[in-house]
Formats: C-alpha cells, structure tokens, sequence
C-alpha cells in the first residue's frame, strides 16, 4: 500500500517539475521543494504575470495534496529525497537494460553467422563418424524393420538396370553387391600404395582420418611407415586405416580411374566427398554404425573383404545377421546407417576400397 502511494507521490512531484513558484508560497511548501527539485531557470521566470498566477494556485494546490499525504504517512522530507533518487535510479536502470538489450542482440548475431560458417564448411568435409556404441543405443530412434525382416542374404547381381535397382535396393535398406560395375574402371590397375603415397605427398589437409587399431595419428604417418611393412613382409605388423579426401585436386584425380557407379538411378547423386579404406590381411573395422545421411557404395578395388551385417537392436527378433564377402571388382551397397556393420580383409594381398554417399 505504501509502495503504491510513494509511487503516486513520485509522478506527481514530476508533474511538478518546471512550475513556477514565487516568494509568496509558504516557507515550508517552498523549503520543501528546494529538496527535491531546482528552482526553475531564468527563462521560465520570464513567463506572462497571468500564466504565472495560474501556475501558482495551480501548484499550490497540487503541493498542499502532496503535504497532506506526506503527513499521512508520516514521512520526513529526506523521503522527498529518496523519490527523486528512486526516479534517477529508474532511468539509469533502464538505460543498462537497453544497452545489455543491444549487445545481447550483437551477440547472438555473431553467433548465427559463426553457426552457419562451420556448417557450411562441415557441409563441404562432411565426415563418416563412429559413434560410441554406448551413444549409439541410447540416442538412436526406433528403426523400422521392414528395412530386413525379409532379407535372408546380400543378393549378388550383374547387368542391373538402374530402374530395377532403385525400386528393389536404392532407398529399401536392402543390403546388395553388383559384381560388374567396375568393367570399363582403370582403378583396379592404378591403385596402390605407392599411387596413394605419391598423390598425397606433402598434402595437410583437415580430413577426417580413422587409424582403427593400430598407432598412426594421420595420414602422413600411415605413408611413412616402413616399406617391409607396407608391402606387409612376413613378420611386421598389420594396419588397417580409413580417410575422408576433401582436397578436390585430389578428388579430381582419383575420379578419372572411377566413374558414378553405372547402376545408380539417374536422379540419384554422388557425394563429392570420397571415403578410401586400406589395410592388411586380418585387419578390419569393429562393429558399429554410422552418422551420415544417405546410403553408400563401396568398391573392392583390390583384394577380398568380408562384411558381416547385423540388424539396429530393435530388431534382432525379426531380422537374421548376415555376411558376404566383396571380392575384387565388386561394389557393396548398404545403409551403413542402419545396418551395423564389420569388416575383416580375408585376401593375403592388400585391400583397397573406395566409395560415397548417394542420395
């Protein structure tokens, strides 16, 4: 109740302000006044006599009320004080709240814009990720098993039409491998090594880079291992290894040995970003699932893969684990997304793969 009272007396003292009072007014209304506000300017003092006398009984008056309700409340004049304080710190209060308004506002600008440059630029170097397995149950949505409740087996074919597969295997989650789509590829002929070690010479690029179990922290170290090693020589370690190429003069160069495979539907695209997949006899991928977008291809360009599949764990009731091994010359097809999946080199000789998205 008094809050509300001192917050009437406080808009009307304002109302106040600016009136003209002259030697006339009683000592105390005048002496009171003095407290709170400053006597009015010498310009003010030079209004018309009329316009003053009104003035004067009107702020008379509007004092005498102002009195009264201090004496009800039995306030001092420093109270009168306290008003106008309370007034100044008002406004100073809202001038900080406009100004924290404004950087707030600039803040969050320049968060946006941060934002969107990293998207754009993880759009453009969008990596396959293993997830921990932990985080994959928890955080996975329920999967839809119609995706395998029929799949008995990876179906191989050959001389696909593009039609045909779309409608039985592009977008059905249906795991498949056509074993002609690499017939008019140089790839198998020029991959090695030796080719990879050369094009990638020097190159520092912020790819992604999977060193799987063995103790190389990037790419470079992978092409300065031993050549006994690399050649695997009986007796030296087994490697396994994965990487994302984003460097596009790279990409440039490993596409004229490997062309869109010929069995995609004709809507469909690749992604730019190449996924290559090397290693030695026995050495392989863990089980785990995948954080893309799309389903995937992946060619065997050299030696022989064993990919073992299992259903998203909703489904393992319905839906039966599967394995094909992907000889040289053979592309896999698969929703690494929703399948999880293993792989383990079966060929004594090296594998080489080379694959991407689709959408």
């Amino acid at each position: 109740m008094r809050e509300g009272i001192l917050g009437s007396l406080e808009q009307q003292l304002h109302n106040l302000r600016g009136s003209f009072f002259p030697a006339g007014l009683i000592s105390r209304e005048r002496r009171a006044l003095g407290e709170i506000f400053p006597m009015a300017s010498a310009s003010d003092n030079a209004v018309s006599v009329e316009s003053s006398k009104k003035s004067v009984d009107l702020a008379k008056k509007e004092l005498r009320s102002l009195l009264g309700k201090i004496d009800e409340l039995g306030l001092p004049v420093r109270a009168w004080r306290l008003l106008r304080a309370r007034s100044r710190l008002k406004a100073t209060r809202m001038k900080l709240r406009a100004r924290h308004l404004w950087i707030l506002l600039i803040a969050t600008w320049m968060t946006v814009q941060v934002a969107r440059n990293r998207a754009q630029t993880y759009r453009h170097t969008k990596c396959l990720i293993t997830v921990p397995s932990f985080t994959q149950k928890v955080f996975r949505p329920p999967e839809d098993c119609s995706i395998c409740q029929d799949v008995q087996q990876v179906d191989k074919l050959a001389a696909i039409d593009p039609a045909i597969f779309e409608q039985r295997y592009a977008y059905s989650g249906k795991p498949v491998v056509i074993m002609d789509a690499m017939v008019n590829w140089t790839a198998p002929k020029v991959f090695s090594f030796s080719f990879l070690k050369t094009l990638y010479h020097g190159e520092n690029a912020n790819c992604q880079f999977f060193p799987y179990k063995t103790e190389f922290q990037s790419l470079q170290d992978v092409f300065d291992m031993s050549t006994s090693r690399a050649t695997m020589e009986k007796g030296t370690k087994p490697w396994y290894v994965g990487w994302s190429n984003c460097d596009d003069k790279i990409g440039a160069i490993l596409r004229q040995h490997y062309q869109r495979p010929y069995f995609l539907p004709v809507t469909a695209e690749s992604e730019k970003t190449d996924w290559i997949f090397m290693g030695s006899h026995g050495y392989g991928a863990p089980m785990h699932v995948d954080d893309v977008e799309h389903p995937s291809w992946q060619a065997q360009i050299k030696g022989e893969k064993l990919w073992i599949l299992e259903p998203p764990r909703e489904c393992h009731y319905t839906c039966k684990r599967l394995e094909v091994i992907v000889q040289s010359g053979e592309i896999i097809v698969l929703d690494t997304n929703r399948w999880y999946h293993q792989t383990k080199i079966v060929s004594e000789d090296m594998s080489i793969t080379i694959g991407a998205e689709y959408d």
